[in-house]
């Protein structure tokens, strides 16, 4: 068996991936990133290529090195369609918004992690950790076709929703979250579709509910006629047909008649909280598998991009004084926390809200609202409306106010859960009592919304 040693092997090409190594090698340390797939395909990953954040990137790989990926900066709001209410909803959203080509992305992060000197190997599948002491010290994988051993200091997993190094790993002495389980995540699919006209809505990304809770459709605009049309759903859920389920969605909209489908490909993608802790003994979870995702929406390229970052940082530190233990690596926890991970851990309450309540009731209530009292709301957390307003929101959501109600409540828990997370521990001694309040703070909010249990 071949063995390789580096000071950190990273797997996966994704973003966290790409970010970690450039972040690592720019400091001088020895990297490699491990990726399964071949050279043509690294980087070809299903998304639905709508970015939030799109204005800030970490500097490891500027946005300017990537910038040629962003095929559509003219979106400016969300487009809601409520067909059982006949209703259109524009709610506009604060921030840098694009649509991507998601592959032409992942070659751009790729190149430019190559160029501050991160290795890739292609073609290597990762089949088990290596582990001494309770420490992480590598991976062993097949390489076309031949076995290859990975001796590293650190090792970063990138590898994605459901990732198997956690599988193979024994994490139990650690703090390391390992309360994950199928139906804390969503399965997707999606389709790149040319039409033969401009869509009207290219400046917007397009949203429309599916037959149940906990799903959507999604039609974002690559271009004026190159869309990325896709659907998801809860697996905690019944199964939906997608391929099929989006086919007939499609075949009744008649700006996609002649339609070609340019490409097709599925993925499982977490719409859960950030992991309580994403560290152990020389290992590190970075991005999706480590739940860094939006969970309401499924977004996860900038915190992904974030948390590589903050991971090749900490890393480098560890690595410098010779020291990669749980203690040396859990400032990475606190700033994920900090930046992104409570603000992630308050919208997952809404979505788990979203499994409690009727969808019918819930496409009712959005339809009364105000499109940008209730941008406002949701992106301030505060809105203003006059007398006048309050009186016309009243009377349009009529028979709604008892779902209103839900929410409110539901949303100063939502609050309360994030203020706690501000509180985030800074050691892994602190950590259990700390999840102790926070899971009192989930009790309280499975009462509110009646949903089931999610953690």
């Amino acid at each position: 068996m071949t063995t390789h040693e580096y000071d950190a092997v990273i797997v996966g090409a994704g973003t966290a991936g790409c970010y970690a190594g450039a972040t690592m090698a720019r400091e001088g340390l020895d990297v490699v990133v491990v990726e399964r797939k071949t050279a043509e395909e690294a980087g070809h990953i299903a998304c639905g290529d709508a970015l939030k954040g799109a204005d800030a990137f970490p500097e490891a790989i500027p946005k300017s090195k990537i910038e040629s990926a962003f095929t559509n900066t003219g979106v400016d709001h969300g487009r809601f369609e409520i067909p059982s209410h006949d209703t259109v909803l524009e709610i506009p959203v604060p921030g840098e918004l694009a649509v991507i080509d998601r592959h032409e992305y992942g070659r751009k992060i790729i190149a430019g992690a190559e160029e501050v000197g991160v290795e890739f190997h292609y073609d290597t599948v990762v089949q088990d950790v290596t582990q001494e002491d309770g420490r992480v010290t590598g991976v062993k994988a097949i390489r076309k076709g031949d076995p290859v051993e990975y001796d590293a200091e650190v090792t970063i997993d990138g590898a994605g929703a459901l990732s198997i190094l956690q599988d193979k790993a024994d994490l139990s002495e650690a703090t390391f979250d390992t309360n994950v389980s199928y139906s804390q995540f969503c399965s997707a699919y999606r389709e790149v579709v040319e039409v033969e006209e401009p869509v009207e809505w290219s400046d917007a990304l397009v949203f429309k509910p599916t037959e149940r809770a906990a799903g959507y459709l999604w039609y974002f605009p690559r271009t004026e006629t190159e869309i990325n049309a896709g659907l998801g759903f809860q697996m905690n859920e019944e199964p939906m047909k997608l391929v099929d389920d989006l086919k007939r969605d499609l075949q009744t909209r008649p700006e996609f008649e002649g339609a070609e489908v340019k490409d097709k490909l599925g993925a499982a993608l977490p719409t859960r909280r950030p992991y309580d802790s994403a560290v152990a003994p020389g290992f590190i979870a970075a991005g999706d598998s480590a739940g860094h995702v939006n969970p309401t929406t499924g977004g996860g390229i900038a915190g992904a991009a974030y948390a590589g970052k903050y991971a090749g940082e900490q890393a480098v530190r560890a690595i410098e004084q010779d020291d990669v233990s749980e203690d040396a690596l859990w400032h990475y926890n606190e700033r994920v926390m900090d930046h992104f991970g409570g603000r992630y851990a308050g919208l997952d309450v809404y979505n788990i809200l979203s499994t409690a309540v009727d969808v019918d009731d819930l496409m009712g209530l959005l339809a009364a609202l105000p499109g940008e009292k209730l941008a406002e709301a949701l992106y301030s957390g505060q809105t203003s409306m006059g007398p006048k307003l309050v009186l016309q929101t009243a009377v349009e959501s009529f028979g709604y106010w008892d779902v209103i109600y839900k929410f409110y409540r539901t949303k100063r828990l939502a609050e309360q859960l994030i203020d706690h997370y501000g509180r985030y521990p800074d050691r892994p001694e602190s950590l259990s009592n700390w999840q102790r309040e926070r899971d009192s703070l989930m009790d309280r909010i499975y009462e509110q919304t009646g949903a089931d249990a999610k953690y």
